[in-house]
């Protein structure tokens, strides 16, 4: 069977294809444990449940909504916007997508032709390059600083669109308002727009969120925001997210989103606006941090890996470059001897790392998973001086 030039050079997301490896192992009836995504041991808040189950009650049919989304789903997300992000937006500049893999894919589609420029900095989500590729788009990729300055942007040249993830997924990074200021000036300054994914807005441990939109102005900039319910609601399935973009953006959004999916499913968009009008998910925020709390002080004594405590997000980011830079091998390797699955810096942009999530199962589970890693990198460790002997 022919397969198009454009899809036959793509290969799955590794995100997706280790975790998709877990679970055909588990089938198999081989117990992993997985630490290579993050899946909250949480449920989705409860006020979202009852509303979706209200709705399978006394609704009967579900309906077709319009394709950007239910009106007074929009408006309700625009209120969160108002009142949490501290951006003022109508209804016509909101379109609620199926998670925001869609509202990155086609904010991209339809902000770019094939050949233009997309800034990704690194470590990455994996999506962010991935989509670009298959848009023929080209990836620059530009290592992440602990701060960003108009020193480090001014070296990056005048690409087209502008990718930022914050928080930032795996580093944990918030940026601060002065960092967003200096990107500000900067993509002004070269016309470049930005795409800007903020779906760990409320997970954050120390420091607060603020929105690159809320400080220029986003309309005239070109500035699209994502959102999603999966991380910040515990809401992984339910595979709904939205965009704040401005209104020609999403009309063409629209316009694609509509003979690939139509809208969001209605259960869903109940689901997001109801998450949305909870505010930001203390007690799962507080378990969040007493969990990275304690990830990090069992890697604290262990000589061949980095473990800074991040200050958001699900992810531990661990530097093992002293063990090793082939943290492919190094994965495959653990899920082989140990039955312990993470996500290889590689997938990432950075080799020499590794990414943990460790925000599902229990902590007898959480405990149990690190010490594997620990007994595996001493004895990588030790094989490697036995080797240099």
């Amino acid at each position: 069977m022919r397969l198009s030039q454009r899809i036959a050079s793509s290969r799955p997301l590794a995100t997706t294809a280790m975790h998709g490896r877990v679970e055909t192992l588990r089938s198999e009836g081989v117990p992993v444990i997985d630490f290579s995504i993050a899946i909250s041991h949480f449920p989705a808040p409860r006020a979202v449940l009852d509303a979706v189950a209200a709705a399978i009650e006394h609704e009967r049919t579900m309906p077709y909504t319009s394709v950007v989304g239910a009106l007074d789903v929009r408006a309700r997300l625009a209120d969160k916007l108002r009142l949490e992000n501290g951006i003022e937006a109508s209804t016509d500049e909101i379109i609620v997508t199926n998670g925001a893999k869609q509202g990155l894919y086609e904010a991209l589609y339809v902000m770019s032709d094939p050949g233009d420029s997309v800034l990704v900095f690194k470590p990455h989500w994996p999506a962010y390059v991935a989509t670009a590729q298959l848009l023929g788009l080209r990836p620059i990729l530009a290592d992440l600083p602990d701060d960003i300055t108009p020193a480090l942007l001014e070296p990056l040249g005048k690409p087209a669109i502008v990718i930022i993830n914050n928080p930032h997924n795996p580093t944990g990074k918030v940026y601060t308002r002065r960092e967003l200021e200096y990107l500000r000036a900067w993509v002004e300054r070269i016309g470049a727009r930005v795409i800007v994914d903020e779906s760990y807005e409320h997970l954050i441990f120390e420091g607060g969120h603020t929105s690159l939109a809320a400080l220029c102005d986003w309309r005239n900039v070109g500035v699209v925001t994502l959102f999603s319910a999966s991380q910040s609601y515990a809401m992984m399935g339910w595979r709904v997210g939205f965009a704040l973009a401005p209104a020609a953006v999403v009309g063409a959004m629209q316009t694609l989103q509509g003979p690939i999916t139509a809208a969001a499913p209605h259960l869903s968009q109940v689901a997001a606006s109801v998450a949305y009008a909870t505010g930001a998910p203390h007690a799962m925020v507080a378990d969040y941090r007493a969990r990275r709390d304690l990830a990090v002080a069992l890697f604290a004594q262990v000589p061949w890996i980095v473990m800074h405590a991040p200050p958001s997000g699900p992810y531990l980011w661990g530097d093992v470059r002293s063990l090793t830079l082939d943290t492919v091998g190094f994965a495959e390797a653990l899920l082989e001897e140990k039955r312990v699955a993470v996500m290889p810096g590689e997938a990432l942009g950075v080799p020499g790392f590794i990414r943990l999530g460790y925000i599902s199962d229990d902590e007898a589970t959480l405990r149990a998973g690190i010490r594997r890693i620990i007994e595996f990198g001493d004895a990588f460790a030790a094989r490697e001086a036995a080797d240099e002997r």
